[in-house]
């Protein structure tokens, strides 16, 4: 993920007035310039934090145990409240985009929007491609190939291929972007129109008054506080995965946990230093070069892969994917399945949990004066569209090399998931640069990311504060660093997917009850509204 957001000072919520919303004293930031008080979400989370990084590298054992455990009892039981607050936040979304609430502006009613439209999307891409599109554009697709999802295909066929990609667009498509959009717009609402602090809990105001100031608010933040660490900390491994088999592909380097460890030592310095000095232009000219490296990789796989074979396997897989689209979205492990989706479906929804809150400031902080409808179709149908376009042209790519050219690119994937984007790439011409391109991609992504999430970590735990302290940010920065480190000592990238889920289960509760909230207060303005009116 990329970081547009800048020092943070554009975040500062408006003080509403005219048409455009009532004031409101409700949470409202004091010394918001000043780097924040720190107080008990500070403290609570430093403090858990440093136990389970002491509990990963003391007990390493009884900590996968405990993980492992936990993450069967959760996705056994809790699995399905997954794919059932998910899809109800996406039918929430469409149905309040057609709804008169549509209309109502995120900010002043005065308020335009910053941003064209075409620069907004950009923004919104280069904001959350990230490390995941190269860790699994190709990984996944051809993963499902040989091993169909819930046995609806035999091994590599043509109906395989078709599963494949179906799925590829259902773990990355408009269920991951509707968690990104009910917390952008719930934030977006908050901040430019209610003016209250950037934190999660002040987007429960509407449905617990003054005690989000209280320990259920600070509760909630914690709660937002580990979500988005772990969701950090795991692209943090995901990347160091990658960047370490590309380098030992191309350089001979070592694939193991000191090379592992090394990298995500380098790249923690390099986030951490750059979220610190708040040098906006370096990070926004990362945002813009990995945008335009994605796309360059793109569309020379585009030229030189099998284009006629790709754009047919698109059609008949978006075809399939909206044919199946609500039977996917409520498939459970009834009737067995369960590893399958923790390894896949369930990991992918708690790790776009785990990154909803810092989506939403982003996505807040670039959307004030849009439209609620322009702001939900945008953010759930453009992003959607492109990653399916993303997943077709790789994953697609590498199932036509398989199916047809003899390759082994499923088998290398199976021996080490991190492979399979390079595999790809090696039956093509240009294999060395194009492998280095993705390498350096990837860690654009890496260090443009991390730094967004340190700055947000460090904004939710300093109050609200939009200009955070240096010594919380090199805090934060660190910590995330050494956790991805422990956890990827503990057990790699298994260590990574469990813990993303257990953690990600009580922030799941807390989006599903955003959602509410968010319409319980549009639903109050509007009356309000109707009656000064009248």
């Amino acid at each position: 993920m990329s970081n547009h957001l800048g020092t943070g000072a554009e975040l500062t919520p408006p003080t509403p007035s005219g048409s455009g919303g009532e004031s409101t004293t409700d949470g409202t930031a004091d010394g918001r310039d000043s780097g924040g008080r720190l107080g008990s979400v500070f403290w609570t989370s430093l403090g858990i934090s440093t136990v389970f990084v002491a509990w990963a590298v003391f007990f390493t054992d009884n900590l996968n145990k405990v993980t492992n455990t936990s993450l069967n009892w959760v996705t056994a039981t809790f699995g399905w409240s997954y794919l059932v607050v998910t899809l109800a936040i996406l039918i929430f979304l469409v149905f309040l985009a057609f709804s008169p609430a549509g209309d109502i502006r995120l900010g002043k009613d005065s308020d335009r929007p910053e941003f064209s439209t075409l620069t907004w999307f950009a923004m919104i891409l280069s904001a959350v491609m990230g490390i995941g599109l190269v860790s699994y554009g190709v990984a996944e697709p051809i993963s499902h190939l040989a091993a169909p999802p819930h046995g609806l295909a035999e091994p590599n066929t043509p109906a395989a291929a078709v599963r494949a990609l179906q799925y590829s667009y259902f773990d990355w498509g408009l269920q991951a972007w509707a968690i990104f959009a009910v917390f952008g717009l719930a934030i977006a609402y908050s901040t430019h129109r209610k003016g209250r602090r950037t934190l999660v809990s002040q987007l429960f105001v509407p449905l617990l008054g003054d005690r989000v100031n209280g320990p259920i608010g600070k509760t909630i933040d914690v709660l937002a506080v580990f979500a988005t660490l772990f969701g950090t900390t795991t692209s943090l491994g995901l990347g160091a995965l990658q960047v370490n088999n590309g380098l030992g592909r191309l350089w001979g380097m070592p694939v193991n946990n000191v090379s592992q460890v090394l990298i995500i030592a380098a790249v923690t310095s390099v986030f951490t230093l750059s979220a610190v000095s708040g040098v906006s232009k370096g990070i926004k000219f990362l945002s813009q070069g990995s945008t335009l490296l994605a796309i360059a990789l793109f569309v020379f796989m585009l030229v030189v892969g099998p284009a006629v074979f790709i754009a047919n396997l698109y059609i008949e897989s978006v075809g399939q994917w909206a044919t199946d689209f609500f039977r996917m979205s409520l498939q459970g492990t009834a009737f067995g399945g369960l590893e399958w989706m923790q390894w896949w479906t369930y990991f992918m929804m708690a790790w776009w949990v785990s990154w909803g809150a810092f989506v939403g400031v982003f996505l807040a902080r670039i959307s004030r004066g849009r439209t609620i409808r322009g702001f939900i179709m945008g953010v759930l149908v453009v992003p959607s569209v492109v990653f399916f376009t993303w997943f077709t042209v790789f994953g697609g790519t590498a199932i036509h090399v398989d199916m047809f050219e003899g390759g082994d690119i499923a088998k290398q994937t199976a021996a080490d998931i991190n492979s399979a984007f390079f595999a790809t790439l090696d039956h093509f011409p240009l294999a060395g640069v194009t492998s280095v391109i993705a390498i350096i991609l990837v860690v654009m992504f890496f260090v443009s990311g991390a730094d967004a999430n340190t700055y947000v970590l460090s904004m939710m735990t300093s109050d609200g504060s939009l200009t955070p302290r240096r010594p919380v940010l090199i805090l934060w920065g660190v910590l995330t660093g050494v956790t991805a480190v422990v956890l990827m000592l503990a057990g790699g990238l298994n260590a990574l997917q469990n813990t993303v889920i257990v953690t990600s289960l009580p922030f799941l509760v807390i989006i599903a009850g955003l959602a509410v909230s968010v319409w319980k207060e549009l639903n109050t303005d509007r009356k309000e509204k109707t009656r000064v009116t009248l």
